[in-house]
């Protein structure tokens, strides 16, 4: 990864943090799971409203790192609509992907938006939990599973 485009992904990662979109809790949720990384101390609890199959409502809330308040907002944006299928392949693709993220870096095609950026965490593969927590949550509160522990040697 060129530093140009690092420098870029490091500005969308802080833009997400400091601007999270969709964060706060949903009254309506239908489902939701809390996430917890029992290392650094990061949480996240995603909230969503499934109606008809269809993602119809999705947001997060928590305390945690840059990367994973990130990788959160970014979440929030790619569901929305998505059916309750198509979120749960689009998870665990992606949660795939960025496990491996540190020996390919480069984001895959099939991504496009500020999904990319995470992929910047293969430059620093004890990150890459603080970005796959989010996801790793969203797979718990699909399954109806109201909690879900971030192994410690998940990477």
């Amino acid at each position: 990864m060129n530093a140009q485009l690092a420098d870029l992904y490091q500005e969308i990662i802080l833009r997400h943090h400091k601007s999270p979109h969709n964060c706060r809790a949903l009254p309506e949720a239908s489902h939701r799971s809390q996430g917890r990384n029992p290392v650094c101390g990061d949480e996240v609890e995603i909230y969503l409203n499934i109606e008809g199959g269809h993602i119809r409502g999705v947001t997060f809330q928590g305390q945690a790192c840059a990367i994973t308040r990130a990788s959160a907002s970014m979440l929030t944006e790619a569901l929305l609509g998505k059916t309750t299928g198509e979120a749960t392949a689009f998870a665990e693709t992606l949660l795939k992907e960025l496990r491996a993220a540190d020996q390919t870096p480069e984001a895959p095609a099939h991504l496009n938006g500020d999904l990319r950026a995470l992929f910047a965490v293969g430059r620093f593969p004890a990150r890459i939990p603080c970005a796959t927590l989010p996801w790793i949550t969203l797979k718990a509160a699909l399954a109806g599973q109201p909690r879900t522990l971030l192994s410690p040697s998940a990477k």
